[in-house]
């Protein structure tokens, strides 16, 4: 039988419209571009997309599964508010999950996740890089290779509600390029495949980012 996860095949399959609305509008959310609480305009959004109303609405569907969105009768489709106070219970999840992720990862990374993740180290620390781009880039690397499709999809959504609480505080945070630059010490574990190693600093980088958001969150 064949070792290819469904998340692989999917890769290999060119993206549906509905898979294109999906990461350009979550992409607006997460950005703050669509503010949290705004109305979810859908004629807008197709317009602006250059995508008809049945991809659209497949996206918003998929969003709303991941709290994104949130769906009120009669009232209408709105962005999912962001509270900080959230921030602890999606710790909890990735500091549960996020370092078993990086274990599998390092005892499982085939030799073209192993090259993926050196060409993402070697971005590291170089200029002109966007970080927020960067670390999302890491952390979905690790993900694949864990190869575990249920876990990849269970922390991609949790990152995004993390990244949402970063945005927040980007403008206050200068603190927070350690983060990306913490990764090197993560990727280097996983690509030699020293597991416990890489838990390690993937839990760590996961407790450092939630004691470097309350710090810029509570002087903010």
């Amino acid at each position: 039988m064949s070792n290819i996860s469904t998340v692989e095949i999917a890769e290999q399959a060119p993206p549906s419209l509905a898979d294109q609305a999906y990461v350009a509008i979550r992409g607006l959310i997460v950005s703050l571009k669509m503010a949290p609480g705004a109305l979810i305009d859908e004629r807008r959004l197709m317009e602006s997309l250059g995508i008809g109303r049945t991809p659209v609405r497949e996206a918003l569907r998929r969003l709303a599964q991941e709290q994104l969105v949130e769906v009120f009768p009669r009232r209408g489709m709105f962005v999912t508010g962001v509270d900080v106070r959230d921030l602890a219970r999606i710790s909890e999840v990735r500091e549960a999950l996020e370092p078993e992720a990086a274990r599998l990862a390092a005892e499982r990374a085939t030799d073209a996740d192993r090259e993926e993740l050196g060409a993402l180290l070697a971005e590291i620390g170089g200029r002109g890089v966007n970080l927020i781009e960067l670390d999302e880039r890491v952390h979905r690397a690790v993900y694949r290779a864990a190869h575990n499709d249920l876990m990849a999809a269970t922390l991609g959504q949790y990152y995004v509600l993390a990244l949402r609480i970063w945005m927040l505080a980007l403008d206050r945070a200068h603190e927070l390029e350690d983060a990306v630059e913490a990764h090197r010490d993560l990727l280097h574990a996983i690509v030699d495949g020293d597991a416990d190693h890489a838990a390690a600093a993937m839990r760590a980088h996961v407790q450092n980012f939630e004691q470097a958001m309350r710090r810029v969150l509570v002087t903010a």
